[in-house]
């Protein structure tokens, strides 16, 4: 699994954003089969800055309907990257 097929894109919500102003801690939807160690290598890689905590968490997908059809969302995974102390969370556009 490459670097760009960890880390499918940032997650950009008010909770993220207190986080990341607050607690150095950013916010990304990951692959599902992507463990805590891809996401670490992978985030130190891409950004050039020491991550110290992952947290993962998979959220089940929602029953949807259009009509009459009904199906499901896809399952997803969202981690949480909190920064060494010192380290300054890059913006998401200075990639």
């Amino acid at each position: 699994m490459t670097l760009q097929d960890v880390i499918l894109r940032p997650v950009v919500t008010e909770k993220g954003a207190e986080l990341k102003d607050a607690a150095r801690t950013m916010c990304f939807e990951v692959a599902p089969a992507a463990n805590k160690i891809q996401i670490k290598a992978a985030v130190e890689r891409l950004f050039k800055v020491k991550v110290e905590d992952v947290r993962t968490m998979t959220n089940a997908g929602k029953l949807r309907r259009r009509g009459r059809f009904s199906g499901y969302r896809s399952d997803w995974k969202k981690a949480y990257v909190k920064l060494r102390e010192g380290q300054k969370v890059p913006e998401y556009t200075e990639i």
